[in-house]
């Protein structure tokens, strides 16, 4: 969720992040004060129409009355609250079908869609269906239109123009911190603190990969001759 609003926000501010911190106030607080109005009016547009849930809600749900044509329902219990229900077809090739509980008193699915998303998944709807229940009243609350209309009826005022605003002198000067400046040169190094799991253990150094001796590597190796692919037999001796 975090990450979907600052996402959000980046997209909104992408083409004003060179303009001064006053325009991009400015433009921030005029998109969001015309966005409510103009998402309040649909929402009371919907209304009038007959609508309750709001337009997501009422594509999903009917993406799932049609999914559920196609699953078995067994009832489990004599008022209507169990149910066993089974996919005849597999929503993936690679994924056979499965059977999955739905308790409707409780309003839980073993899916778990249900009690996550808080309005009835596929196999609700097939459970529902069964018995002649209406569905609706599964769904939760907070995606009807009037309580979603709670948060797109509230207005901004008109904010002045920017030729008008007090702007304070600075009684104080800012000094950057020199010591988080970033090195032009060499590698950057790390800031991260140390513990005990970082240590490493003392080894013997690089070892030849000739004579296995310490003090030089393969290509300095002093008892190598890399011209005629022999060792030097004299200095060995």
């Amino acid at each position: 969720m975090t990450t979907n609003l600052v996402e959000g926000i980046n997209a909104v501010l992408l083409k004003m992040r060179h303009l001064p911190i006053s325009y991009v106030f400015s433009g921030t607080f005029s998109r969001l004060a015309t966005l409510m109005p103009r998402i309040g009016q649909q929402q009371v547009n919907q209304m009038e129409t007959g609508h309750v849930f709001v337009e997501h809600v009422r594509d999903a749900m009917a993406a799932n009355s049609q999914m559920a044509r196609w699953m078995n329902v067994e009832v489990y219990a004599r008022r209507n609250e169990m149910f066993r229900v089974t996919e005849t077809i597999g929503r993936r090739p690679s994924i056979p079908p499965r059977s999955y509980g739905v308790d409707l008193q409780n309003r839980r699915c073993d899916c778990r869609r249900f009690q996550t998303i808080h309005y009835p998944c596929t196999h609700v709807v097939a459970a529902c269906a069964k018995v002649s229940l209406n569905v609706d009243k599964f769904i939760d609350e907070m995606y009807t239109l009037e309580r979603t209309l709670r948060v797109w009826e509230n207005e901004f005022s008109v904010l002045p123009d920017l030729s008008t605003w007090e702007v304070p002198r600075m009684t104080f000067e800012l000094i950057p911190n020199k010591g988080l400046r970033r090195n032009p040169k060499g590698r950057p190094q790390s800031l991260r603190i140390r513990n005990e799991m970082d240590i490493r253990e003392i080894s013997e150094g690089k070892l030849c990969g000739v004579y296995r001796s310490a003090g030089h590597n393969r290509s300095k190796c002093p008892l190598w001759n890399y011209q005629t692919g022999q060792p030097l037999r004299s200095d060995r001796n």
